[in-house]
């Protein structure tokens, strides 16, 4: 990428403020207004950092931000809180149809074949089924530039949301945020988890009694899995409620292993279960199955399309 532009957007730094400092006889440098790009699309310096598509430190950052701030004689944000200035809002406005369809046009000139895929999946799935999945796909792309994602379904959804993701392999509810689209993969039935030497045989054993008093290990109420596991505690009439919350499926199987109490999950095919855990099925009947699919926005590029039909056809094969 050049590291200036020779019109447009000096004569833009001249109508920002009229500032002396801008009229300094140099071209405006585009990488630094490409750092202030991220800083803007993502609401600070910390995260641009985490999200720029190159190793860049923080300090260099703000000291390239701080250096476009200079030359434009003008504050483009405030720092804490984070807000961009009227100055900062309009430079934003005016370069970011440029950097934000870069990856477009650059698709365009390759021919309409996208290089990068952004995919963010839970460990299991990213573990267990996406490196196989990728063999297949870099069959048919073998200059596949691939970045992973881990998270639980809230954050990966926010994460497309926010345009840091491509595509997410996640748990989907039946509300879809607008202009996401999806696509469902399979059904997972719900599951216990107890430590292998558990006297529980059953979950009616514990649906039957009075009070259960053994700590519930799950996932945050919010999540696909919790939710669809108080719906059926209510139909079978039983109350537990969570002891420990945990971010994943697997720590949750990891504290079932040490003793700490009983777990919810999902059986997901293929999946390594530890040997110190025993897996109780929860009645379908009552305890409905969560549906993990696939969740992105946009339009359906050539390569979306191609991981799409590869992720149908594994889902049929494993299921």
């Amino acid at each position: 990428m050049h590291p200036t532009f020779a019109s447009g957007l000096p004569a833009f730094g001249e109508a920002l403020d009229n500032s002396p400092a801008a009229d300094c006889g140099h071209d405006m440098n585009i990488h630094h207004l490409e750092l202030f790009y991220f800083v803007a699309r993502y609401g600070g310096i910390t995260e641009a950092v985490r999200n720029i598509p190159y190793g860049i430190q923080q300090p260099a950052v703000s000291g390239q931000v701080s250096q476009l701030e200079e030359y434009l004689g003008v504050v483009l944000f405030q720092r804490r809180p984070f807000t961009l200035t009227p100055a900062g809002e309009k430079l934003y406005q005016f370069i970011q149809p440029f950097f934000s369809n870069l990856d477009t046009i650059a698709s365009e000139l390759q021919g309409g074949t996208a290089r990068q895929i952004r995919i963010g999946a839970s460990t299991i799935v990213l573990r267990d089924h996406l490196p196989e999945f990728f063999q297949n796909v870099r069959g048919r792309y073998p200059n596949l530039k691939i970045a992973l994602r881990e998270g639980y379904p809230s954050e990966l959804e926010a994460m497309l949301q926010k345009e840091e993701l491509d595509l997410a392999i996640t748990l989907i509810e039946k509300k879809i945020a607008p202009g996401v689209h999806s696509a469902s993969l399979m059904e997972l039935p719900l599951v216990l988890l107890v430590e292998r030497n558990s006297r529980i045989t059953s979950p009616e054993e514990l649906f039957e009694r009075d009070r259960i008093e053994e700590p519930l290990i799950c996932l945050p109420e919010a999540e696909a899995i919790s939710k669809h596991f108080q719906q059926g505690l209510s139909r079978v009439g039983a109350d537990w409620f969570p002891s420990i919350e945990v971010s994943s499926v697997e720590l949750i199987e990891a504290y079932v292993a040490n003793g700490f109490g009983v777990g919810l999950s999902v059986l997901i095919p293929k999946a390594k279960i530890s040997d110190r855990v025993r897996v109780l099925p929860l009645p379908v009947r009552q305890f409905s199955p969560v549906v993990l699919g696939a969740l992105w926005r946009g339009k359906t590029s050539a390569l979306l399309q191609a991981i799409l039909d590869e992720l149908r056809l594994r889902a049929k094969r494993i299921t």
